[in-house]
């Protein structure tokens, strides 16, 4: 069987984790969340999570995330399985340059590489972002920025042929779990090239 590298792309409060921990029993897969790459970086930083934090931040965190690409496709066996959280903005370098990230190892490793874009009303967004245990784990808390960026900015799309697009406003992660759980199954049973 082909090895997996789901990854779910959303703003800040869709539930990315939430939908990962779901998923992960279903193809016994490990969780590369991308706030467990991000917050080696983040927690040593003296900041009030409300802020835009410097650009050359994302520049290391991109280096921790290579180091953990780079360590899956070297020693991880052939048939394991990862899911991805990516909070991937339309038109940011950086965005599109972690989804490069991600493909080449996938590709790499001769993986079934799956996007799904999570997308979320606004008002909904700002309401899970301003959740307070967000704070504990070094997440955007800020549900005005959450607002503003619902507002001018769209979630990454990575013009991939297995994207799923789903709309998580009103499902639960259960049930969006079942509808990416059903879309990778529909894709495995694709022949193959």
């Amino acid at each position: 069987m082909t090895s997996l590298f789901l990854l779910l792309i959303g703003f800040p409060g869709t539930g990315k984790l939430t939908i990962a921990k779901r998923l992960s029993p279903l193809f016994s897969a490990r969780i590369i969340d991308n706030h467990w790459v991000n917050n080696p970086v983040l927690g040593v930083l003296d900041h009030d999570l409300t802020k835009p934090l410097p650009e050359e931040i994302w520049e290391q965190t991109g280096r921790v995330r290579q180091a953990v690409l780079d360590t899956i496709v070297a020693f991880s066996a052939p048939s394991a399985n990862f899911i991805f959280t990516h909070a991937g903005f339309q038109g940011d370098q950086r965005s599109h340059r972690t989804f490069r990230q991600i493909a080449d190892a996938a590709e790499q490793r001769g993986s079934l590489l799956v996007p799904v874009r999570l997308l979320c009303e606004a008002e909904e967004l700002a309401r899970r972002v301003a959740i307070p245990e967000r704070r504990e784990r070094l997440k955007s808390v800020n549900a005005e920025a959450s607002r503003e960026r619902s507002r001018t900015l769209q979630v990454l799309d990575p013009e991939h042929a297995n994207t799923l697009n789903l709309d998580v406003t009103l499902l639960s992660a259960e049930k969006s779990a079942e509808a990416v759980n059903r879309h990778v199954q529909d894709l495995l049973d694709l022949p193959r090239k």
